[in-house]
């Protein structure tokens, strides 16, 4: 792995259509999640919260004090003990009154750690203006800031954290849809392709033994309730999402230049290519000195920089690439030497030529 760093993973998977339940490449058309949000303040900071400078929080504590019956001016307040959070959360369907839900936590202003911070009381809202839920609890951070005397410290980021389980559900997200009076319902894929719509349709239509299934689109399959499942949608549902499908993905090859990582699906090929590929490296060194005058004479110190530019280019060997599958290809690269970020030239180069038959992604 050492010569070749890059995350070719997939290289182990073979190439045949690989299977998976229908609920983990879709859902049901009107079962859908829905985000809330709130703005809310975190307290119990080690001076660590927002600083005076950051009006909003501290008319927001100001404002919460009274509401409390605690009577103080914004001039009053200029501990950094509280920050300005804004507070989200996802409803997922059929959540009931009472049950509790995850938040994430993040600052508004200049704080520097919501580690230690306990979350007040917030309503969070949905788009249409109704509260749904009500967050409050610790706030727990996957990370850490220090500073002292000029030094700092951090991991991760210490200004984003998780009230585990700390909003509960006031109100019910109305259903769009009676599913237990429909006679026909939509499976739509995350990911559309008329293959994998085809081959759903048929694996549903084998499971039922009936032709209950039909491909609509290139995302969405129509299913009508077999006479048994009318008024019983949950058990129809639970049959559908449970049935196996086989899944044909698109040839792709996922290039991250931030990171130097390099993902290629099993069904990447290339027709013969040769590739010849050598570096060139260039590298200036500055070195400076400091010059002492001779004893007993009149000098001064002076500095004196010396730079010296060396070139060096990698021998490039003419190889030739070919394959029907990724490891063929993973192969031939690492008998060349290839590192990571020589890679990805290669291949983009590979593909002008025409001979790599996947489309390459850049994140």
């Amino acid at each position: 792995m050492t010569r070749l760093v890059a995350l070719l993973l997939l290289s182990l998977l073979p190439t045949a259509a690989l299977g998976a339940r229908a609920k983990d490449i879709g859902e049901f058309y009107g079962v859908r999640d829905n985000q809330i949000t709130g703005a809310g303040l975190v307290v119990g900071l080690r001076r660590t919260g927002d600083s005076p400078r950051n009006e909003a929080a501290v008319r927001a504590l100001a404002g919460r004090l009274q509401g409390l019956g605690v009577s103080l001016q914004v001039d009053d307040i200029s501990a950094r003990n509280v920050a300005l959070v804004m507070i989200s959360s996802t409803l997922v369907p059929d959540l009931r009154s009472g049950s509790r839900i995850d938040v994430v936590v993040a600052s508004t202003g200049d704080a520097t750690s919501l580690e230690g911070g306990v979350l007040l009381m917030t309503p969070l809202m949905g788009p249409d203006g109704q509260i749904y839920a009500v967050a409050e609890g610790p706030v727990v951070v996957g990370g850490y800031s220090v500073e002292a005397a000029g030094s700092a410290s951090r991991k991760n980021n210490p200004t984003t954290g998780r009230v585990v389980a700390g909003a509960i559900v006031e109100r019910e997200v109305p259903s769009r849809m009676d599913f237990n009076a429909m006679e026909e319902v939509e499976f739509v894929l995350h990911t559309p392709d008329f293959t994998t719509a085809m081959n759903l349709a048929e694996s549903v239509n084998e499971e039922f033994g009936a032709e209950v299934a039909s491909c609509r689109s290139s995302s969405t399959v129509a299913l009508v309730l077999p006479q048994e499942f009318r008024g019983k949608f949950a058990y129809f549902a639970a049959r559908i999402e449970a049935t196996e499908v086989e899944i044909d993905a698109p040839a792709r090859v996922v290039i991250s230049e931030r990171t130097g990582t390099v993902v290629m699906g099993a069904d990447v090929t290339i027709s013969a290519v040769a590739v010849a590929h050598g570096g060139l490296t260039i590298e200036v060194k500055r070195v400076d000195q400091t010059l002492q005058p001779a004893p007993l004479s009149n000098g001064t110190t002076a500095g004196q920089s010396n730079t010296t530019v060396q070139a060096s280019e990698g021998e490039g060997q003419l190889q030739l690439l070919e394959g029907v599958s990724i490891g063929d290809l993973v192969t031939a690269l690492n008998a060349m030497g290839v590192k990571p970020r020589d890679l990805m030239i290669i291949l983009q180069a590979i593909q002008a030529s025409g001979a790599l038959h996947a489309e390459i992604v850049t994140i």
